[in-house]
């Protein structure tokens, strides 16, 4: 059911991406010019929610996150994205999430930390890091980690649910929703791992003939890592 709804979510979400993404590269706009507009945006709302302008500054975030599906948009239409595309996004994405929750901490403390939604934004920030960490250290290392019920789009809705029912008066929803995501970010770092070791090739024939080392054996001058 997760799945169906992520997928729904992604496809309304590219009805509107694609012509925008083809008008930008007509007009010469490059997909890092537009993942640095991104974050930069999202800096200037957080700013704005930790301020107390939950409503402008959900509204905004989200309209300047939903860049990360615009540059990758762009760079597929013009062939591909370069490895230097790819660090960027990966940077500009962990800079924003930091902007993100640091605003939602900030505002949480000047609120009186209600049901104690500063520890699940820190639970949730540090969990992100951990669900986009897995998925980067897998793919390097040739595995497959590319499941989850909450991604990184997903992780920012929530955020931005709960800021807009706190914004409309209800000051649990914005608590309430970190502590739901909290959650949700923690059952994805599983999924992943369990993902990545069910699906782990068998090792090859040379790899079955190396020689395991004795954990008994003393360590030479050439094992010890010192």
């Amino acid at each position: 059911m997760a799945k169906i709804v992520q997928v729904t979510a992604r496809a309304v979400v590219s009805y509107g991406v694609n012509p925008t993404a083809r008008f930008l590269l007509r007009i010469g706009i490059s997909p890092n010019a537009v993942t640095i507009a991104g974050t930069v945006g999202v800096l200037i709302g957080s700013y704005f929610g930790a301020m107390g302008h939950l409503v402008f500054a959900t509204l905004f975030v989200t309209a300047c996150a939903l860049t990360d599906v615009l540059d990758g948009t762009m760079a597929r239409m013009r062939g591909g994205s370069s490895k230097y595309g790819a660090l960027l996004d990966s940077s500009m994405d962990r800079i924003a999430d930091a902007a993100v929750f640091g605003a939602v901490v900030y505002y949480l403390h000047t609120e009186g930390n209600p049901y104690g939604g500063m520890v699940a934004a820190l639970v949730s920030l540090a969990a992100g890091q951990v669900v986009s960490y897995v998925k980067a250290r897998a793919q390097s290392l040739g595995l497959n980690a590319d499941v989850g019920i909450a991604e990184r789009l997903e992780r920012l809705l929530i955020v931005g649910a709960g800021g807009l029912l706190s914004g409309f008066g209800l000051d649990w929803g914005l608590s309430a929703a970190l502590w739901v995501l909290a959650a949700l970010s923690m059952i994805t770092v599983c999924q992943r791992l369990i993902h990545a070791f069910r699906t782990e090739p068998a090792p090859t024939p040379a790899e079955r003939a190396t020689v395991p080392i004795d954990p008994t054996a003393p360590l030479t001058a050439k094992d010890d890592p010192a």
